[in-house]
């Protein structure tokens, strides 16, 4: 039966009949039953081995192919239309067709690498113009110490025309090999041609910065230093100097009391030589001038008054132009707000929590209604607000409010009726409860509480448990409370009152 044979992305390659041998690609492809197959399945081994080595590119080559051109000792391979490099760069006089975003073209006529940008080919280098190198080249200098220098030069059509350095040094001319035309000590930063040592910095040919530059060293040679900047037509007066080149800075007084100087490299000082304070004034609106603000080691303070009698008021900031945070290890005197309060060295922020759930490290603080809410109050009180005292017990389901209780039940307490000793009522608002943490309902023990009663009721007269917790006024060993209101409601209802379990 005949071979199908597909390739790996299940397109069908060709079919090879029985006892044939099918030569579709370059390697031969073996039917059922052909006699003598060994030597043409190990030949396909051997092909496949070397990568169908050879000066000539395989003739019927399939997408994906891999040949060694032994020609250019290059492996290609074929991308369906055409056999492409794997490694290096295209090698050709004129522009390769078919290569893909980023593949190199080293052109053989001009001896130039190109990349190809999915469009147009790029130059990579070198570049050229005329019969000169036109570029900026990195090289590598020897200085006098037979140390090697790294550089870039500016090169057009072979002249260098500048060269930039991170550091300076003399060139090793007596090396013709390692002399520049035009050079001989390279300073820091950029040094133009024809800036030799022995001009001093001058540029001695036609090369020049052309443009706006920010700053200079020197002026007609002469070092920045040595100039200062007046106002122009008045070059005499000295209060309208204005520029000062040094870190040195200025000194002002007779005895050199005040300066102003940078320390360093960046750090701006005003600094006084003699005595111990620097003053800070300004005008008043009506003109009077005032000691603002006084330094002295260790202290800033507000100035003296203009009769020498106090110091001024001074704000630090205003309502409308404030300072963003100010750090101190301690502030004394009043303050309007604070973010914290330290407690026992420890800041604690304020905390309303309406819940009651506690916010734990923070300090209490009244809600919008007046409300204190915290899980637990320490310490002794003078009054409450509800009126009875309770504590919790398991019951044996959820009880409403009033519910005379007993001992009993498959839990701790369970509804009384007329023959238990009744422990108490189910509190809707205790003054004090016990065990708050428990499981359990509160069960009122002494005070004044709403209790469940049904029949008529008169003020005054004793309440008893009588069936599933709710109370009568019919006598019984259970008894519950006074009543401390009547009610001619025969259904049930709440009557508040005076425990007496």
């Amino acid at each position: 039966m005949a071979y199908t044979i597909n390739t790996y992305n299940t397109n069908q390659l060709t079919v090879v009949q029985d006892g044939t041998i099918d030569q579709t690609t370059d390697i031969k492809l073996v039917g059922k039953n052909y006699a003598g197959y060994g030597e043409i399945q190990n030949e396909n081994f051997v092909f496949l081995l070397e990568n169908f080595a050879g000066g000539n590119q395989p003739p019927r080559a399939i997408t994906g192919q891999i040949w060694f051109d032994t020609v250019n000792s290059k492996l290609k391979f074929y991308d369906s239309t055409k056999w492409r490099t794997t490694g290096g760069a295209e090698i050709s006089a004129t522009a390769p067709a078919g290569l893909a975003t980023g593949d190199f073209w080293w052109d053989t006529g001009n001896e130039q690498l190109k990349v190809y940008n999915g469009t147009d080919y790029v130059l990579v280098g070198p570049q050229d113009a005329g019969s000169g190198i036109t570029q900026m080249q990195s090289a590598s200098v020897l200085d006098t110490g037979a140390i090697a220098r790294s550089v870039i030069k500016a090169t057009v059509n072979d002249e260098v025309i500048f060269i930039i350095s991170p550091s300076e040094f003399t060139i090793d001319s007596t090396d013709s090999e390692n002399a520049i035309s035009g050079f001989d000590i390279v300073r820091q930063g950029v040094t133009l041609k024809n800036t030799t040592n022995a001009t001093a910095g001058v540029t001695s040919g036609s090369q020049r910065f052309w443009g706006t530059a920010s700053n200079a060293l020197k002026l007609n040679g002469v070092d920045a230093s040595n100039y200062v900047q007046a106002n122009p037509g008045n070059p005499t007066v000295f209060s309208e100097l204005t520029n000062f080149q040094t870190d040195a800075g200025i000194a002002i007084g007779t005895g050199l009391d005040l300066k102003i100087f940078v320390e360093n490299d960046n750090q701006g000082v005003i600094s006084n030589a003699q005595g111990d304070e620097i003053r800070f004034r300004a005008k008043q609106t009506g003109g009077v001038l005032t000691n603002i603000v006084t330094m002295e080691p260790g202290k800033i303070k507000p100035g003296l008054n203009a009769a020498a009698t106090g110091v001024e008021l001074v704000d630090l900031g205003s309502t409308t132009e404030k300072f963003n945070a100010v750090y101190a290890t301690n502030l004394y005197g009043i303050s309007e707000k604070a973010s914290a309060l330290i407690v026992g060295g420890n800041a604690r922020t304020g905390s309303v929590d309406s819940t009651g759930t506690g916010t734990g490290n923070s300090v209490a603080v009244r809600d919008s209604s007046g409300n204190l809410n915290a899980v637990l109050f320490q310490g002794t009180a003078t009054s409450a607000r509800y009126a009875d005292l309770a504590e919790k017990y398991t019951t044996d389901q959820e009880y409403p409010v009033g519910t005379a209780m007993a001992v009993g039940g498959e839990a701790e307490a369970k509804a009384a009726k007329a023959s238990n000793m009744c422990i108490g009522v189910i509190s809707a608002e205790p003054a004090y409860l016990m065990n708050s943490d428990c499981d359990g309902q509160a069960i009122g023990l002494k005070g004044r509480v709403p209790v469940r009663v049904k029949g008529t009721v008169t003020k005054g007269q004793p309440v008893y448990a009588w069936e599933d917790g709710v109370c009568s006024t019919i006598a019984s060993t259970a008894l519950v409370g006074i009543a401390l209101e009547s009610s001619e409601d025969e259904s049930e209802k709440l009557i508040e009152c005076v425990l007496k379990v």
